[in-house]
């Protein structure tokens, strides 16, 4: 029985140390959903001190994790203690509209964006005409939230949290910036991408040098998870995208990701599919294109609002 005891916790342990991160998805659409858009909370195994990655939905993701018994607690205490910051991708109202219509009931938090989604959420939402100030910056200011823009490739860390972490720019049409987080956490990593256009429609080289950076994570088996945006099925036209990514897309990028390091080692890499545009059957459509063509035999993963994922 004692032998039994000491492998079972030996078990136990391991499966502990090998699941780095928790994430639990607030939201998962692209658009339409108001109570179901883009917003992942993401801690390290076993703690509440989540970083919230984009939040389109907050308060009824919470309360679909807390009927789905991720939460033993109120909406309130996740909103205000757990949450312990925001990284916002963009602008756009699908990744920020639950963090403004939520913001006079939180706490004080840190806002982490690149420098263009800080001028938006600085000139666009917290302007006290669309909505109160709830920034530390400008007229009429509340002192809520203070706005972090951080330099894209800067290795900072995340207080409240365990998290050191460092962005990544994307382009999210040609005029528009989009974002990346890589989550480092103690060697461990997780990739969240805000929306992004592929490179050779974007015209760009901005998921090239996100590839090129996390390559050395992928082949020593550090990176936990993927979270990518495929918003569109492949019937789609390339010039009706607006940004975004189809599975035909991704595929196209992957096999890029897949030069740099070997194509064995994106076998069983776990790729969340996020922003899914819910239009119709878009969504089912764009699960069964992935999964009939997934040439590079990563994992797919398809979130459901309020049901947590362990990496």
């Amino acid at each position: 029985m004692k032998k039994i005891a000491i492998y079972s916790f030996i078990i136990m342990s391991f499966l502990v140390k090998s699941q780095s991160f928790d994430v639990v998805p607030l939201g998962i659409y692209g658009g339409e959903k108001e109570d179901n858009l883009s917003s992942y909370l993401v801690s390290v195994s076993g703690k509440n001190q989540f970083l919230c990655l984009d939040a389109g939905t907050i308060n009824s993701g919470i309360n679909k994790a807390i009927e789905n018994k991720i939460f033993n607690t109120d909406e309130a205490t996740v909103l205000k203690d757990y949450i312990k910051a925001y990284f916002v991708s963009h602008g756009h109202l699908d990744h920020v509209s639950g963090l403004v219509i939520n913001s006079p009931a939180d706490s004080k938090k840190n806002i982490y964006v690149i420098p263009f989604v800080k001028d938006i959420l600085l000139n666009q939402y917290f302007t006290n005409e669309v909505w109160a100030n709830f920034s530390d910056e400008g007229a009429g200011a509340i002192g809520k939230y203070h706005l972090n823009a951080v330099e894209p490739q800067k290795i900072f860390e995340i207080p409240e949290t365990e998290f050191k972490a460092q962005f990544f720019e994307l382009s999210h049409t040609k005029t528009h910036l989009s974002s990346a987080i890589l989550i480092n956490h103690q060697g461990n990593y997780l990739l969240y991408l805000g929306d992004t256009g592929a490179d050779r429609v974007e015209q760009s080289k901005k998921l090239e040098n996100l590839w090129e950076n996390i390559a050395p994570l992928v082949k020593n088996k550090s990176l936990k998870a993927i979270l990518i945006e495929v918003s569109f099925p492949n019937s789609q036209k390339e010039n009706l995208l607006f940004g975004h990514l189809t599975p035909n897309l991704l595929n196209e990028e992957l096999s890029k990701l897949a030069q740099l390091v070997g194509k064995e080692h994106l076998k069983g890499l776990n790729i969340v599919i996020t922003h899914r545009k819910p239009t119709g059957k878009n969504s089912e459509i764009i699960a069964e294109e992935l999964r009939k063509n997934n040439p590079f035999q990563v994992n797919l993963v398809f979130p459901e609002q309020g049901v947590k994922l362990s990496f």
